[in-house]
């Protein structure tokens, strides 16, 4: 049976979603969820899932990082992003962290049918407008290879990084985590390495790099 994750915060638009995915593939199993947290929790215990609708903007997620930290730790689950953030610039950057897809939310029923039978039966979709746009675009190397950075965190090690962004201690990291002290500076010197930085500060940029200008939800 295919199994499709729909992760999105607007309820209305997370039902929506849910009804196009089983239009497209009737018989598949389709859940939802609210936030990333919720998100990483259902793909491990259903890891076989075989696609996540992701919304860029929920609880959890700062531009890039939910799709980043989806790919780093289930790299087999496709991804068909939906966002309002529709710039090509946006969405070549959404490919170059291993998304299999983009849909714009404006998109009606039938186009998002549409591109989840694609993601699921050819591995990738564009909208003919976006593919375009995006192709002529310069290519940049520099998100691909953070792509391949980010994605030799675990998801405890991804979760620190983003603490460290927030400008937390370790101790105060610690405490939200409910681990020890010296678990998380273990973290934090495995964040470094697999990052190839030298300290917090080069640390939270590197994370603070996956953000979008706000255009809307």
């Amino acid at each position: 049976m295919t199994r499709i994750l729909v992760a999105d915060d607007h309820p209305l638009f997370r039902a929506a979603l849910r009804q196009a995915a089983s239009a497209a593939v009737p018989d598949a199993s389709v859940a939802d969820v609210a936030d990333l947290d919720a998100m990483l929790a259902f793909l491990a215990a259903e890891p076989d899932t075989d696609l996540v609708l992701l919304d860029l903007r929920m609880p959890g997620s700062r531009g890039l990082s939910g799709l980043a930290a989806l790919r780093g730790q289930y790299p087999g689950v496709a991804v068909l992003v939906v966002s309002a953030h529709d710039e090509p610039s946006v969405v070549k950057r959404v490919i170059a962290h291993g998304a299999a897809g983009f849909l714009p939310k404006s998109a009606d029923p039938a186009t998002i049918a549409d591109a989840v039978r694609a993601v699921l039966t050819d591995g990738q979709w564009l909208p003919p407008e976006l593919a375009r746009a995006v192709a002529a675009l310069p290519a940049d190397a520099g998100d691909t290879a953070l792509a391949a950075r980010l994605a030799r965190l675990t998801e405890q090690q991804f979760r620190v990084l983003s603490m460290l962004a927030e400008g937390l201690l370790n101790k105060q990291i610690a405490d939200r985590l409910n681990v020890q002290e010296r678990t998380v500076k273990a973290h934090v010197t495995a964040i470094f390495e697999k990052l190839e930085v030298r300290n917090r500060t080069q640390a939270g940029v590197l994370l603070r790099s996956l953000d979008l200008a706000d255009s809307g939800p």
